[in-house]
């Protein structure tokens, strides 16, 4: 189910999201100069390593953000945030979001490191931080809809709280059963920390989601 946009009324300018996204493509083009062994392995997460020295280790928590292990991993990751992100941003202001965005990353990393049978493997990619943005947006747009594509021609609009509370089952049933090749604690852990950090971020003024059996007037 890949989600194409949400039902919010307003998004704003989203310059955070916007500045993510730029600099992530920035870092894929100069792991293509620079070669992807070699940049993972320099900006990369690599728990094994960071638990011997996390002073000097401590950097490949923000880096590996901004670093992807392919084309689809990075255009994957970036679609996500920009379905996600910009209604998240208009509501708790580009700096607390930002905040949420990195804290959510970081929380991400140790606990795929917590968790990873191989700690020597590097964790790369923004998919922690961005499901940091997903749990803020169940949080705080519960009442939304996500215009889904489901496989192969069907669309359909959605409640946010289940289409993400679909996908945050499939993260933990993954990560249960030690499916390789994907960081899935890192998303549990993105996920629960920016639903934490949305409830501390929120600015302070009343607010009231339109729920989703009321999204004749809801839809942008």
């Amino acid at each position: 189910m890949i989600p194409i946009r949400d039902s919010l009324l307003f998004h704003g300018p989203a310059p955070a999201t916007k500045i993510i996204i730029v600099l992530c493509g920035l870092a894929f083009y100069l792991q293509i100069s620079w070669g992807f062994e070699e940049t993972i392995a320099q900006f990369g997460f690599i728990p094994a390593t960071f638990f011997l020295d996390p002073l000097g280790q401590g950097y490949r928590l923000l880096s590996s953000m901004f670093v992807h292990g392919s084309l689809g991993h990075l255009i994957g990751n970036v679609w996500f945030l920009w379905v996600f992100g910009p209604g998240l941003e208009g509501r708790l202001g580009s700096w607390r979001y930002l905040g949420l965005y990195l804290l959510s990353g970081v929380v991400a990393a140790l606990t795929q490191a917590l968790f990873t049978p191989d700690p020597s493997l590097p964790m790369v990619g923004a998919s922690g931080a961005i499901s940091g943005v997903t749990g803020g947006y169940l949080i705080l747009f519960p009442g939304a809809l996500v215009l889904t594509w489901m496989f192969p021609f069907f669309w359909l609009w959605l409640p946010a709280t289940l289409y993400l509370g679909y996908w945050a089952a499939i993260q933990l049933i993954n990560a249960l059963l030690g499916l390789p090749g994907v960081a899935w604690w890192a998303h549990l852990g993105g996920f629960v920390a920016g639903m934490v950090l949305a409830r501390w971020f929120r600015p302070k003024r009343s607010y009231q989601a339109i729920p989703y059996w009321e999204h004749w007037y809801y839809f942008r």
